[in-house]
């Protein structure tokens, strides 16, 4: 089961000419440089433009986005482009959610935000695979230093196995198994994830980025 993608803009503007990666995540920028290479977008990110990275007070996906986009936007008068992603595990009551990366220290080890999820899904009691659910979710948010924004969203649904397998992709990818997968996020290929080759991505931010592409981008 995944729930329906959507835009929150009613009117699309298309994207051309130079963008603004907003992040100071490696795995996230190899991510989004890949998924935009298709469109000929010649992309820069805030790490790479020594940009600050702003606080993220929001209390949603969506609003953290537009805090990071908004703010590189401002900052170098370019489109900017914005993930704030997590994962929320359903016997924890949607936790880390929002706070995913927090999970990982400010060192951003995985490893220990991957173990502290386990640790605490073992205090609940929730060893076998259906008390162990849990979906992805990503907002992708567009703003242009006019202030117009775009939103849009991706979730997939899966469970959490444990050890985690597989060395591929970033943050939580190695617990997580997609329904219908036999291998965790970890063990795919980008192009596996992205699944362009099916017509339609497969992991959360690959499916926010397909809406995305289809309002905003043109394929080369």
């Amino acid at each position: 089961m995944t729930a329906p993608l959507r835009s929150t803009s009613p009117v699309h503007r298309p994207l051309t000419g130079r963008l603004v990666i907003a992040t100071h995540n490696a795995g996230k920028l190899r991510e989004m440089r890949e998924l935009l290479a298709p469109f000929g977008v010649e992309a820069v990110s805030a790490g790479e433009l020594d940009l600050p990275e702003p606080e993220e007070t929001g209390t949603t996906y969506a609003e953290n986005a537009a805090l990071k986009a908004h703010a590189a936007a401002r900052a170098t008068g370019l489109p900017a482009f914005a993930d704030d992603s997590g994962i929320a595990v359903h016997a924890l009551d949607g936790a880390p959610g929002i706070f995913s990366a927090r999970w990982a220290g400010p060192g951003r080890d995985f490893g220990l935000a991957m173990r502290r999820v386990h640790e605490e899904l073992a205090r609940r009691g929730a060893e076998n695979p259906a008390d162990r659910r849990a979906h992805f979710v990503s907002a992708l948010v567009i703003a242009w230093p006019d202030g117009h924004e775009e939103l849009f969203e991706g979730r997939v649904f899966g469970t959490l196995v444990w050890p985690p397998r597989g060395d591929k992709g970033f943050g939580y990818d190695p617990m997580f198994q997609p329904d219908g997968h036999e291998r965790t996020f970890g063990e795919m290929t980008s192009d596996e994830k992205h699944g362009w080759a099916q017509g339609s991505g497969l992991s959360h931010r690959a499916r926010a980025f397909a809406r995305l592409a289809a309002a905003c981008l043109k394929r080369m």
